[in-house]
C-alpha cells in the first residue's frame, strides 16, 4: 500500500491501488515525448508509413504528396525523437521505424483508433 495519504476519502479502495500503480515520471514523460513529435498529422503520416516500409526522402515525399523539404524536416523530429533511424545505402538515406516497444505501440494505437488494417496483416489474407 501506497505511504501516501490523499486529502480526501471518498471511499473507493481502488484508487489507493491506482496510486501505487501510477508509471513513474520518466515512463510518462517517455511516452509524452513520443505522443508530442507524433501531434502533426503530416509527421503521423510520415511515421506510419515508415512502420511499413523502408523509403528514402523522395520516395516518402511522393507517396504522403509533400515536399522533400518539407518530409526532411519531419524526418529530423523524427529521428531526434528516436522514433525512426535511417542507413545510409550509396548515396541515398533509407528511413524506417525504429524497432522499440514504443514504436510498436504508438504504430498498433494508431491503426486501432483510425481503424486501419496493418499491411503486414494482409499479407496473411
Amino acid at each position: 500500500m501506497s505511504e501516501l495519504k490523499l486529502p480526501h476519502r471518498h471511499g473507493d479502495e481502488r484508487t489507493d491501488k491506482v496510486v501505487d500503480a501510477l508509471p513513474d515520471i520518466g515512463a510518462i514523460t517517455t511516452v509524452a515525448d513520443a505522443m508530442k513529435h507524433l501531434g502533426d498529422p503530416s509527421r503521423l503520416r510520415v511515421f506510419w508509413l515508415l512502420c511499413h516500409a523502408e523509403e528514402c526522402v523522395l520516395d516518402i515525399a511522393a507517396a504522403v504528396e509533400m515536399t522533400s523539404p518539407a518530409v526532411s524536416h519531419h524526418l529530423r523530429i523524427l529521428k531526434t525523437a528516436g522514433l525512426i533511424v535511417s542507413r545510409r545505402v550509396g548515396k541515398e538515406k533509407l528511413y524506417k521505424a525504429a524497432d522499440s516497444l514504443v514504436v510498436d505501440a504508438l504504430h498498433r494505437s494508431m491503426e486501432e483508433i483510425m481503424n486501419a488494417t496493418c499491411p503486414r496483416d494482409r499479407e496473411g489474407e
